[in-house]
């Protein structure tokens, strides 16, 4: 029965190990939607607030 319960748990970890290799779509596009200085995201097409000086 422990054996059992150990396969099952061993099976469902690589499950979920390939699950978290999978790229996601539109990571890349949320990456470049960052600011390259500050790294918060930027809204708009405007520049981030970090450039003006505002925070």
């Amino acid at each position: 029965m422990l054996f059992k319960i150990i396969t099952f748990f061993l099976i469902g970890m690589a499950v979920l190990a390939m699950f978290g290799k999978v790229k996601i779509p539109g990571q890349k596009r949320l990456a470049s939607a960052r600011c390259n200085r500050c790294g918060r995201f930027k809204i708009g097409k405007g520049p981030c607030p970090c450039t003006k000086g505002v925070r």
